[in-house]
């Protein structure tokens, strides 16, 4: 576990890399280094079904020969052949096209601090810890009156660190841990069968929600879908369950994301600075949140993160940003790039959520007559092109402010456009996954059933 932790060997891999490309003949270059191990068990009708440990080390490097770039990756981190893999790298940056806002990051945006985020929870549990919880999370689901059978449980823990060294003097490195619990379950029998689900994924082992709850939930959620109805044809407003409400978050990152406004893909392109939903809702991108999901001190191109208002009082405010895409929209990078050691780096969000609301989520329905709380989403049937929204559905009938039957084979649709300015929040926001968000309702939305 030491030599995991210890990350000098990483960084000094990583610098010998930009040196070697530098010496080919790389105008500039930026080097990755990445280490990570993992564990998982899974287990099924109280068996073992499979228990997984996974030791990987993975390098990438970017070059760049005026405006010409290329990136390549290798998991053999012997240093006797940095100098092959550079030369490779060299060789197809010159045979690559211009692309004239390629380049590394302006020297003056890179990090110079790196404020501690509580990333790292240093004990690894063994595959005896991990198999006890995803036995106790099966047994609780199993537990719940009505299920029958277990589609399942599992426990991960994995620990993970990279390191990020540029021609221009940045060196970075994070390291951060994961755990994981999640459990299946399955109610009813043959044709009339339901399944659900729960899980908690954190980065410290002491932040986990408890395995029997976890398997608890999973089960009464899956009784709660038993004798499902369809329902006919209607417009009526639908409730985001917060399970898959941060799924509308998500959509309008993807259509602020920096490449897709360069392309003319987004549906927002011509929306900045104007008003995109209701008065008093906020937005916001923090990747300095402690022990957040998504948190980082510093960017894929070594560029100083700062927490980001995308939305401020309904009013769309910035683009996610890289180097790259800020200097094709004449802009500056919000720090936001992304990279596999494959890739080169791209923009995209860290810790996103949508501030909560004032009303709770009984509020929220109490005065919908007919409507449609939606627990599962189905399918991808959204274009950030034109904001054009359809996707499969189940969940729970509203009516006169209560969730009465269960309904699943549904179809909900709309337009992104029309559903963000009717967008009303609750105050139940946690902060459980990369991108959060409380309950919403969204009005006017067509439930296609039968």
């Amino acid at each position: 576990m030491s030599s995991l932790l210890d990350q000098s060997a990483l960084a000094d891999l990583a610098d010998r890399l930009v040196a070697a490309a530098r010496r080919a003949g790389a105008d500039q270059a930026d080097a990755v280094a990445v280490r990570s191990v993992s564990l998982s068990v899974e287990v099924r009708d109280g068996a073992v079904e499979e228990s997984q440990r996974s030791e990987g080390d993975d390098v990438g490097l970017r070059v760049l020969v005026g405006h010409k770039q290329a990136a390549v990756s290798t998991n053999d981190i012997r240093t006797d052949g940095l100098d092959t893999l550079a030369e490779r790298a060299v060789a197809m940056a010159r045979a690559a096209p211009d692309d004239k806002f390629a380049g590394l990051a302006d020297p003056a945006l890179l990090a110079d601090a790196f404020p501690e985020l509580d990333l790292l929870d240093p004990d690894m549990p063994g595959v005896d810890v991990l198999e006890a919880r995803a036995r106790q999370a099966e047994a609780a689901g199993l537990g719940v009156s009505g299920v029958t059978k277990s589609g399942g449980a599992s426990a991960s823990a994995g620990i993970g660190g990279m390191v990020l060294v540029t021609s221009d003097g940045f060196h970075g490195a994070t390291i951060g841990s994961r755990h994981s619990v999640s459990m299946a379950a399955i109610a009813g029998n043959g044709t009339g069968m339901e399944q659900d689900y729960d899980y908690s994924s954190t980065l410290h082992a002491s932040d986990l929600e408890r395995a029997d709850t976890i398997g608890r939930i999973a089960g009464e959620r899956a009784v709660k879908r038993l004798n499902p109805r369809k329902v006919a044809t209607r417009r009526v407003p639908v409730v985001f369950d917060t399970r898959i409400s941060s799924s509308l978050v998500g959509h309008l990152a993807g259509a602020a994301n920096g490449s897709s406004i360069a392309r003319k893909t987004s549906f927002l392109r011509e929306k900045l600075g104007e008003r995109i939903l209701p008065p008093g809702i906020d937005i916001v991108d923090d990747p300095l949140r402690k022990r957040g999901q998504r948190s980082r001190s510093f960017d894929a191109e070594g560029v100083a993160t700062r927490r980001l208002n995308l939305v401020e009082d309904g009013v769309l405010k910035t683009w996610f940003l890289d180097s790259a895409t800020a200097r094709e929209l004449d802009m500056t990078t919000t720090g936001h790039a992304q990279r596999g050691v494959s890739s080169m780096p791209y923009p995209g969000p860290s810790n996103l959520y949508m501030k909560a609301g004032a009303a709770s989520p009984a509020a929220l329905i109490a005065d919908i007559k007919d409507g449609f709380y939606v627990t599962e989403l189905i399918g991808s049937g959204v274009s950030l092109v034109t904001g054009d929204y359809s996707r499969g559905a189940a969940g729970f009938w509203i009516e006169n402010g209560e969730c009465t039957y269960a309904v699943s084979e549904v179809t909900i649709a709309g337009n992104l456009t029309d559903m963000l300015a009717s967008l009303q929040p609750a105050n139940d926001l946690t902060f459980r996954y990369g991108t959060n968000a409380p309950t919403l309702r969204v009005e006017g939305l067509t439930v296609a059933g039968h």
